[in-house]
């Protein structure tokens, strides 16, 4: 059996053999009956691979991307499912820990004075700024801003003197009893060697509408 088929296949090489270049070149393209049965097989193997390239660059590449897309796709939608599923899981305890929060939130809102207590706040500034060394320039509160949960009081301050003084200044403001944040300062050089700094001091209130 082995030496039929490695008979059959010398036979087929010799007849390829045969072919000689003029052969090639004085192929009648109109006959394709004519060829000897070895050109017909070749041609039609190249034919064949012809086919399958053009039909994977065509066809079968776009899918190939098509499916990467898909699988990337699914990746996403298991990952988001992955994680509602987690948040659906704890639910309730999201909801105990919002409620718990509010609660928290509440009770620090009510512990904001119910007025700002301006005149005291201004002569605590003002003590401060003098015991600190500094020359106050002006003090002056803005229009009360009012946010969802409270009244917000913005007090525009000027001071001159030297940094250090400054610094124990903003120390002592901020340690205020009332709750004082410190926002926006800027700290300019003056011709006398002296520092002039402006800032912002903003004192709350609690407003109990909006409970």
């Amino acid at each position: 059996m082995a030496n039929s088929k490695g008979a059959s296949t010398a036979a087929w090489l010799d007849k390829l053999k045969e072919i000689e270049v003029d052969d090639i070149n004085n192929i009648d393209w109109e006959n394709m009956g004519s060829w000897p049965l070895p050109g017909r097989i070749v041609f039609a193997a190249l034919v064949a691979i012809a086919l399958l390239i053009g039909s994977y660059f065509y066809l079968i590449s776009d899918e190939i991307d098509r499916l990467k897309a898909e699988q990337q796709r699914e990746l996403t939608l298991k990952r988001d499912f992955e994680s509602k599923a987690f948040r659906v899981a704890n639910l309730e305890q999201y909801k105990d820990q919002l409620v718990e929060m509010e609660q928290s939130f509440g009770s620090l809102l009510k512990q904001l004075p119910r007025d700002t207590e301006v005149p005291g706040l201004i002569d605590d500034i003002s003590g401060s700024a003098l015991g600190a060394g500094l020359a106050l320039e002006a003090i002056d509160p803005s229009t009360m801003v009012r946010t969802e949960f409270y009244n917000e009081l913005p007090i525009n301050i000027e001071v001159m003197g030297e940094f250090h003084e400054m610094g124990s200044f903003v120390s002592t403001v901020a340690s205020l009893p009332r709750i004082v944040t410190l926002h926006d300062f800027n700290i300019e050089s003056q011709e006398n060697s002296e520092l002039r700094m402006t800032i912002q001091a903003k004192t709350y209130q609690y407003n109990p509408e909006e409970e």
